[in-house]
């Protein structure tokens, strides 16, 4: 089987290693004269390979029976555009004689290229080399997709996403999904499609940028609020138009911040793992009354200014510190409006909702730490950067900071999203982290809420509407431009 893959363009980069992982993962299939190995028209989920026999090909044609196009032979491959994503097959595939074959699945194959990093670049070389001058098999079978629908490529895809989308695409875009993150390695998967949509833990920083216009891409569709993984100096001198989703539920993110911050608070957490135990034990549980306490907002967009009208709810006194104050909140809410550094000294919660700006990144580090009240409780659902992580573990260990609520954390590409469990997790900082009784990590799913998804779909699929209408860059409802 090793001999058969080195001799696949596709596989032409990887060692050894990589190829024996990918014959773990194929299927060897015999195969009897005149049996069928694919349809066409049916889905193309698979790759073959021929070991021995002879395979031929057959296309229909409108009157007649089908005709042979040719004949595989050993070492032979069809359907290799089945391992990246759904498509049909375009011819039928029928042994001409006693014959065995292997095949290779598309999630098998996706499994492997998420696990087995030598498999993704070895294979990502290859491509880049081929796919960004368009002569690949692959470029050639995207071009022949382009009258179907503008085509619409999503990095660090997920099943109950990809749905959401798909439910959504009343302008019958071409949507490909791809589960990786995008990178400078994944970027030539990018090729043949107009426009991408991205997360916050995609990279676009000037030299992914610079591929994804070569291969083509014109749009830049964010679905998220905050754009600061993006170089947009660069996007704008590519000619690349960017959109984001402004606003989805604020009242998502608000209230995961709420829900850190009663779980710390009365740990819950703690209790709920006690009790599957049979502990009913109260000792340790101790928590304390919200009612009365002053909690500091920094940030008072949209998702700060929900959070301080459920606290209000609670009865806490309201401090704010933000680039804009608002009077509404004074006047309604009596929240009052106060330097930063007053407000860490005098917050019992703080709680983070501002943009990750150069001046925002590490604005909790350790001199920030000190200015706070001993046993603050701490939450950020915003941007991991802002908060310097080593600092806040000296802060944990001190005593100085008492809880820590982190939906976000700054390495977090790496890690969320994944299911690890099964894994070491190799960042001795992150892992320090969730040590902690104290702390409660989730894996950034504030706005993880059937309304929020569906609003951030929805407004993502309107910006590339916008798109395909003729719109671009500052035209855009949703424009994101430098400043």
């Amino acid at each position: 089987m090793l001999d058969l893959l080195k001799r696949i363009h596709l596989f032409s980069n990887l060692d050894d290693k990589a190829l024996s992982a990918l014959a773990n993962v194929a299927q060897r299939l015999e195969y009897e004269p005149g049996a069928v190995l694919c349809h066409e028209g049916e889905a193309g989920d698979r790759m073959f390979v021929i070991e021995s026999g002879d395979v031929s090909v057959l296309k229909s044609v409108d009157d007649g029976d089908p005709i042979e196009v040719t004949v595989l032979h050993h070492g032979d491959i069809a359907g290799e555009m089945g391992l990246f994503g759904d498509r049909t097959r375009s011819a039928t595939l029928r042994a001409c004689c006693p014959c065995i074959a292997w095949a290779l699945g598309y999630d098998a194959f996706e499994r492997l290229i998420e696990t087995e990093g030598t498999v993704a670049k070895g294979l990502l070389a290859y491509m880049s080399k081929h796919l960004v001058r368009e002569t690949s098999a692959v470029a050639a079978l995207r071009a022949k997709e382009e009258g179907r629908g503008l085509r619409v490529a999503f990095f660090h895809a997920s099943p109950y996403r990809n749905r959401l989308y798909e439910s959504l695409n009343r302008h019958g875009y071409v949507l490909r999904f791809f589960s990786p993150r995008l990178t400078l390695d994944t970027a030539p998967l990018a090729t043949g499609f107009r426009v991408i949509v991205v997360s916050a833990n995609d990279c676009l920083d000037a030299a992914v940028l610079e591929i994804l216009r070569d291969l083509g891409v014109e749009m830049i569709a964010l679905r998220c609020a905050g754009c600061n993984n993006v170089d947009l100096d660069a996007c704008q001198r590519l000619g690349i138009s960017v959109a984001r989703v402004p606003a989805y539920s604020p009242y998502a993110v608000a209230e995961h911040a709420v829900a850190l911050m009663m779980a710390l608070n009365r740990r819950t957490h703690r209790a709920h793992a006690r009790v599957r135990d049979g502990n009913f034990s109260l000792h340790g549980l101790v928590g304390f009354d919200m009612h009365g306490k002053t909690a500091g907002v920094i940030g008072t967009g949209k998702i700060g200014c929900c959070l301080l009208d459920i606290l209000k709810g609670f009865g806490c006194e309201l401090l704010a510190s933000s680039r804009t104050e608002k009077q509404e909140l004074v006047d309604r809410l009596g929240v009052r409006y106060v330097a930063r550094d007053e407000l860490l000294a005098s917050s019992d919660i703080v709680s983070l909702h501002c943009a990750l700006t150069p001046e925002t990144y590490h604005m909790i580090d350790a001199g920030a730490i000190d200015k706070m009240k001993d046993g603050v409780m701490l939450i950020n659902t915003a941007r991991g950067g802002l908060i310097d992580t080593p600092a806040l573990l000296d802060g944990l260990k001190s005593g100085k900071i008492g809880y820590a609520g982190l939906d976000v954390y700054e390495e977090e590409a790496d890690y969320f999203y994944k299911d690890l469990s099964d894994a070491v997790i190799e960042d001795d900082t992150l892992a320090r982290l969730t040590t902690f009784s104290s702390v409660m990590v989730t894996g950034h799913q504030g706005s993880l809420t059937e309304t929020a998804q569906r609003n951030i779909a929805t407004t993502t699929i309107e910006n590339i509407r916008e798109f395909e209408l003729g719109r671009r860059a500052a035209e855009l409802t949703n424009a994101v431009l430098p400043r």
